[in-house]
């Protein structure tokens, strides 16, 4: 009986060391395999972070240069989406900021420092040319200045009013007609034409929109003022 009871002792320790060993087995075998594709899912994340291009300010193409401040901007489309103007990442102006409107839309900024200084829109449709005429002779030199249609800027636009903007550097404001898409930045105090200017005619044969041309977009880096 005791040899049997010994015996019986034995055998249930042998099944149990051998059921133990089999489950180490197999479980050291899935920590192998969750393992393996941890490290396999972090290197793949890894590389696509290295390959993802890099953001710039304002979602522009390319970093600007050191003293220089970024800035992107588009004209409205038609009279249904406003104008959008962004310096230095910095949303100006902006259907969703509801701070645009019809006629020309306007930001200004600090040369020196890139700050906002002021936004506003002037009706040029069915409002008055005077106030924006006092706004274009209130602006201080060194100051950055960009402007973006939308709908239509140009009809009650007179010469007082395109001398002004000219004196910025914009040279397509002569020409600025009725439901033009344009968009510009210049400077107080500029001393050349600004070569950051866009500006598409109203024409029914190549018009986008109905009644009006395609949006205009621009982007660039503007130099700071130096003292």
């Amino acid at each position: 009986m005791r040899i049997a009871g010994a015996a019986k002792l034995v055998v249930v320790v042998a099944i149990f060391l051998l059921t133990f060993y089999v489950i180490s087995q197999v479980f050291e075998i899935k920590m192998d395999a969750n393992l393996g594709h941890i490290f396999a899912r972090s290197a793949l994340d890894a590389a696509a972070r290295s390959t993802k291009p890099p953001r710039y300010k304002c979602g522009i193409s390319k970093a600007c240069p050191e003293k220089h401040f970024a800035f992107k901007m588009a004209s409205g489309a038609a009279n249904v989406v406003g104008p959008k103007i962004c310096v230095e990442d910095n949303v100006l102006m902006s259907g969703v900021k509801n701070n645009v409107g019809r006629g020309i839309n306007v930001a200004l900024v600090n040369g020196k420092t890139g700050e906002p200084i002021d936004t506003k829109f002037f009706d040029m449709w069915g409002g008055d040319v005077a106030p924006f005429i006092e706004f274009l002779k209130s602006i201080q030199d060194g100051t950055i200045v960009l402007m973006g249609t939308y709908d239509d800027g140009a009809t009650k636009l007179n010469e007082e009013a395109r001398k002004l903007i000219a004196e910025l550097g914009s040279t397509s404001i002569t020409n600025l007609g009725f439901r033009d898409n344009w968009v510009f930045c210049g400077g107080k105090g500029i001393k050349t034409k600004s070569p950051f200017e866009q500006h598409i005619k109203n024409n029914k044969d190549t018009n986008k929109y109905e009644g009006w041309p395609e949006v205009v977009e621009m982007e660039g880096c503007i130099p700071q003022k130096q003292d």
